[in-house]
Order: structure tokens, then C-alpha cells, then sequence
């Protein structure tokens, strides 16, 4: 088989950092990304590669991209993070914190599909997913631009699918509910029926496992990975 070769981009810890790391175990060389140069001393330390810059910023996906392929020359994954955009009352949000939202959940995924598609199409292979959030399909208002603009990524995942599908190309989105990333909250965890937030791993399992060839026949899904927080069929 090709070395595969992942991107993981928001990478420098959490739930990408993990994914990089797994990816690794398993043998893909890896390129990290995030703005605090933890993700660059991630995919040094994973024998892969890193890049220092923000999934906000056009120029810096370009050069990383420009980067994974003038070092490996090609890319078969893509895995995109992000950070925690802004919250508030659903009313009071600024027009600017809309944008930073917008820009945060949904133009980085477009941004970056929009530089490797081409690349993967060549190939006729490869794999983008999407770290998302169990707030796509029931809006919680702890997380209401999250929620907004991620129910527009759970669309824009099922357009790419359908296009892309015939070029072995895939698109997915996971869908996490409360991960021990972040602190624990008493009423969010009297939410889910597991009883405990998501451990960190759990989530990158199936992140790795939608990049992998072992869900070859999967495009444009949503997979939650909740707990059984949320509550629709």
C-alpha cells in the first residue's frame, strides 16, 4: 500500500492531537497545524511534520497544504479541528462574533476542502472528517454560533459527498458530545445517559477510523459520539 499521509488541522492538543497520534500508531505520516506550535512539535515528535498558524487564516491552510505536499506529495486525510468560537445570548451576539463564528465552524472546513480536494481527486483517493459537535441537530444554547453553523457544515458534508463520492473522495462529520478535555459540569453530566463525558480517545477512534480505509463505503454522515446525549432517532 501508498504511505498514506494525514493533516490534522487545530491539531496541537485535544481531540486532534489525539486523532494525530492514532493516526500515527497506525502508520500514516502525519502534518499538525495549530496557531500555538504545539501542533508543529506534535508532528515533529510522530516522525511526520508540523506547520504553526491558524485555521482562520487562508494563507496559513494554503502553506501548510504547500508544505505536506512538497514534503510528502500527496495528502490522503484531512481532519479538521477547531476551537471554541463565541457564546452568549442568542440576541446580544455581535455581527462581528457571527463572522468569527462562521469563519471558525464552517469557512475553515470549506477553506482547506477547497485547497485538497483537486489533490485528492488526482489521486482518486482520500478522506476529509470533520470534528463537529452533538449541537448540529438539537441547538443547545451554550453553544448557539457552534450550533448555527455547524448544522450548515452537516449540508455542506452531503453536497461534497455526493459530488466527490465518484473520485473516492469522502466527506464525514463526528459529532462529539462532552469530552474530559474540557471541565466537568454537574447538569451537563446528569444530561447523558452513559453517566460520564466522552474520554478524549473515544473520540479519536472514530475520527481515525473515518480517515482509514475501514469505512471506505461511508460519505457524508454524521456520526454522534455522545454518550446518547442527544435525543433524535
Amino acid at each position: 500500500m501508498v504511505d498514506r499521509v494525514a493533516l490534522v488541522v487545530a491539531g496541537g492538543s485535544g481531540i486532534g492531537a489525539d486523532a494525530a497520534k492514532k493516526l500515527a500508531g497506525n502508520g500514516w505520516t502525519v502534518g499538525v497545524m495549530s496557531s500555538s506550535g504545539k501542533g508543529k512539535r506534535l508532528g515533529e515528535e510522530l516522525k511526520g511534520f508540523g506547520y504553526t498558524g491558524s485555521n482562520l487564516e487562508p494563507r496559513d491552510l494554503a502553506a501548510f497544504v504547500e508544505k505536506a505536499m512538497r514534503i510528502a506529495g500527496r495528502i490522503d486525510g484531512v481532519v479538521n479541528c477547531s476551537g471554541h468560537g463565541p457564546k452568549g445570548n442568542l440576541i446580544d451576539i455581535s455581527d462581528q462574533d457571527w463572522q468569527l463564528g462562521l469563519d471558525c465552524y464552517l469557512l475553515n472546513v470549506i477553506r482547506m476542502t477547497r485547497l485538497v480536494a483537486p489533490i485528492m481527486r488526482e489521486q482518486n483517493f482520500g478522506s476529509i472528517v470533520n470534528v463537529s459537535t452533538f449541537a448540529a441537530f438539537e441547538p443547545d444554547p451554550d453553544f448557539p454560533t457552534s450550533a448555527v453553523f455547524r448544522a450548515g457544515l452537516a449540508s455542506y458534508a452531503k453536497l461534497f459527498a455526493n459530488e466527490y463520492a465518484k473520485f473516492n473522495v469522502r466527506m464525514n462529520n463526528v459529532l462529539p458530545g462532552f469530552v474530559d478535555s474540557l471541565p466537568e459540569k454537574p447538569d451537563r453530566l446528569a444530561r447523558i445517559p452513559a453517566g460520564r463525558y466522552a474520554l478524549v480517545k473515544e473520540i479519536s477512534e472514530v475520527v481515525a477510523f473515518l480517515v482509514s480505509d475501514a469505512s471506505s463505503y461511508m460519505t457524508g454522515q454524521n456520526l454522534r459520539v455522545d454518550g446518547g446525549l442527544t435525543a433524535s432517532v
